[in-house]
């Protein structure tokens, strides 16, 4: 398996003006993994996705102003849970290997427009 560096990002995020007490609530949250090869800097893969978070209330709350890419990030891998975050990371390797050793190849016409 190659050796890859994992790099999450938070593209947007769809929330509740009003939600369980709380203004602008966060439910889900619109995220991107870059898988990067260690080993050839010029291989790198991309999954998006979204991921459904919940508060409830009663719970400690951070204000959406308060927010940081880091706290949110925690938010989604917890919400996904170890298997999934897993799975996220071994299909970037799999995307990654297959461009540094392709399983299929488009080949082009035996001939050109001379020989047609």
């Amino acid at each position: 398996m190659a050796q890859s560096t994992y790099t999450w990002q938070i593209n947007a995020m769809d929330s509740y003006p009003s939600h369980n007490g709380q203004s602008d609530v966060v439910f889900t949250v619109h995220w991107g993994c870059v898988g990067a090869n260690t080993a050839n800097a010029n291989v790198s893969s991309y999954i998006y996705s979204t991921q459904s978070v919940v508060y409830e209330a009663n719970t400690p709350f951070t204000p959406y102003a308060n927010l940081t890419s880091n706290l949110v990030i925690g938010w989604v891998q917890s919400a996904m849970g170890t298997d999934s975050v897993n799975a996220v990371y071994a299909a970037l390797d799999t995307r990654n290997d297959n461009i540094i050793n392709p399983t299929q190849v488009m080949l082009p016409l035996p001939w050109n427009s001379a020989n047609t």
